[in-house]
């Protein structure tokens, strides 16, 4: 059995190298907030509760400057009312599909309807960046705006959502890292009662991308020399990020059998490597044309 397995979703959280003995005790769910809640609260949980809120400051930031990449409101709110259900959709299958066997009855067919719980947990957030992105492109397409300056507008709402997001694992008590003992460690109490100190790697992701979007709204944005140079900066930043936060999770998705070195691939430690390598090449191809041209 693995870490993850062996953590409730309600256990205490402290953090002894920072903080002592002082624990977070508030469960996942909104009616864990205080004694003789309303029952429907129980029902609610913190995970959707800041996903929610996330996209919602994202929409509110993309929408105000919107203007300066020569797009319209209506565009932006068209791309976000279909990009957040499709990136869901697209979220849930890149998760099914990588842990395509807990989805399998006793007979080996597959549980349609187990795989469509989506309330029950299993998102994927590169499914639905790419997901979300595709919805966007098609968009693009149908409405006549700027694919590219869409996305240089609509990165920093995402990584608005991603970092607002993350703290929805911890709430759940999820996406942790492995054991250490870095003074900054998060310990967790298992089921029968023993405790582990682990990277709180849902911090490390949250703070990640707060730099990566004050560096692409402050510095980038600004100075942006072409449509899609937002982009570039993103898929670089997320993708260098995650490659090294990835390897400290103890919840990873694998690429099925795939193995290097000895050791299982990490679906997303691939995708991100492949991302630096892609971004980093265009961005380079890309200045060196706006260079030439003038």
């Amino acid at each position: 059995m693995s870490l993850k397995d062996m953590i409730p979703g309600n256990s205490p959280v402290s953090f002894p190298g920072l903080f002592g003995d002082w624990q977070f005790t508030l469960g996942p769910t909104v009616g864990d907030a205080w004694a003789g809640a309303p029952a429907f609260l129980a029902r609610i949980h913190w995970y959707g509760v800041l996903i929610a809120l996330g996209l919602l400051l994202g929409l509110l930031l993309c929408s105000k400057l919107a203007p300066r990449f020569q797009l319209t409101e209506d565009n932006v709110m068209d791309t976000v009312l279909w990009g957040m259900p499709i990136g869901i959709l697209g979220a849930r299958l890149y998760y099914v599909v990588f842990y395509l066997d807990l989805y399998r009855r006793a007979d080996g067919s597959f549980d349609l309807a187990q795989a469509v719980r989506i309330w029950d947990g299993g998102l994927a957030i590169y499914g639905g960046v790419i997901a979300g992105f595709l919805s966007a492109y098609i968009l693009s397409r149908v409405k006549k705006f700027s694919f590219p300056a869409m996305m240089d507008d609509i990165v920093m709402g995402v990584l608005i959502g991603q970092l607002v997001g993350r703290w929805g694992n911890f709430m759940n008590r999820e996406a942790f890292g492995a054991v250490t003992d870095v003074p900054w460690r998060m310990r967790l109490w298992a089921f029968d009662g023993t405790p582990y100190d682990v990277h709180p790697t849902f911090l490390y992701e949250s703070l990640w991308n707060l730099i990566g979007l004050l560096l692409i709204l402050f510095v980038l944005t600004p100075r942006r020399r072409f449509d899609g140079e937002n982009l570039l900066a993103y898929l670089f930043w997320y993708g260098l990020g995650r490659l090294w936060i990835e390897g400290l999770r103890e919840d990873s998705l694998y690429l099925f059998n795939a193995t290097l070195f000895g050791a299982r691939v990490r679906v997303s430690q691939a995708l991100s490597a492949v991302l630096v390598v892609v971004s980093a090449v265009i961005f380079v191809i890309k200045l060196r044309k706006n260079a030439k041209k003038e």
